[in-house]
C-alpha cells in the first residue's frame, strides 16, 4: 500500500526475521533489563528514547527478544505508561506548532496543507486507539485541548 500523505511509493514489505531468543553475547539478564526500562522511564523518557538507549548504551538489540515484552508492556504492568500513546502525542505536538507558525504565517499555504495531513493523521489514529480500547470512548481532539496536553 502506497503513503497516504507523501509521495513516496510505500513499505518494502520487509519484515525483521522472528527471534525466539536474545543473542548469545546480551551480557544482561531478563530482570536488569526490566529495571533498566524502568529507571529509564522514571528518568522522563520516552518509549522510543528507552530503546534506543538500551540498544546503544545497554547492548541489547531486542528487548522482546531478552524479556518476551515490549517496553509499553513493561511501562504497562509498573504503571508508568501514559494516558496517551505516544505516537498520538508526538502527532498532537506537531499540529500545535504548525498551529502557531500558521498564526504568525498567514500565507505558508504549504504548512497549512502540513496542518490539515496532521490533523487527519490524529485523527484516524485517536478513531483506531478508540476502537482498540487505548483511548476513552469520549475521548475527542480539538486544537483547544492539543494547546493544553502539550503544556
Amino acid at each position: 500500500m502506497a503513503r497516504m500523505h507523501s509521495g513516496k511509493k510505500g513499505k518494502s514489505k520487509s519484515t525483521k526475521p522472528p527471534v525466539k531468543k536474545a543473542p548469545s553475547w546480551v551480557e544482561l539478564k531478563p530482570k536488569e533489563v526490566i529495571e533498566a526500562v524502568i529507571n529509564l522511564a522514571n528518568a522522563g523518557h520516552s518509549q522510543s528514547e528507552i530503546g534506543s538507549m538500551l540498544r546503544d548504551q545497554y547492548g541489547v538489540p531486542d528487548i522482546k527478544a531478552v524479556v518476551g515484552k515490549g517496553v509499553e508492556d513493561i511501562l504497562k504492568d509498573n504503571k508508568l505508561l501514559g494516558d496517551i500513546p505516544e505516537d498520538l502525542m508526538n502527532l498532537i505536538r506537531k499540529s500545535v506548532t504548525l498551529k502557531k507558525h500558521q498564526e504568525k504565517n498567514k500565507k505558508d499555504f504549504t504548512a497549512k496543507r502540513g496542518y490539515q495531513l496532521t490533523v487527519s493523521k490524529i485523527r484516524r489514529l485517536t478513531k483506531y486507539y478508540r476502537k482498540t480500547g487505548k483511548l476513552p470512548k469520549t475521548w475527542r481532539y480539538s486544537e483547544e485541548t492539543a494547546a493544553l496536553l502539550v503544556k
